[in-house]
């Protein structure tokens, strides 16, 4: 049979410090995955967003072209002052710039 043969202080320490160590580094890798699936999840519902507020734009250029073209059959072309909420004709513009000559 062989002899059983005892580690010293110094090899017990080392082979302790480089268990711990291992273990710090098994821990930081399962930090930095739940971090990146985090931060992958972050991304995914920015994306979502970004793509429901691109949506919403693009019905709201809609419902803009929609309203232009009611209110010109309605009043023709022209310009709307937002402050006093008249119509203007472009054609009105026209006479009255040759109103003044």
């Amino acid at each position: 049979m062989s002899e059983t043969k005892k580690f010293t202080k110094e090899e017990l320490d080392q082979i302790e410090k480089l268990r711990e160590a291992n273990s710090q580094k098994i821990h930081e890798f399962g930090q930095l995955e739940l971090e990146l699936l985090l931060t992958s999840q972050r991304l995914n519902a920015l994306e979502d967003f970004k793509n429901k507020a691109k949506e919403d734009f693009m019905n709201l250029q809609k419902q803009e072209q929609e309203l232009v073209q009611k209110l010109n059959e309605k009043y023709g072309a022209g310009t709307v002052d937002l402050t006093n909420g008249e119509f203007i004709p472009s054609n009105w513009l026209f006479k009255s710039y040759f109103t003044y000559l």
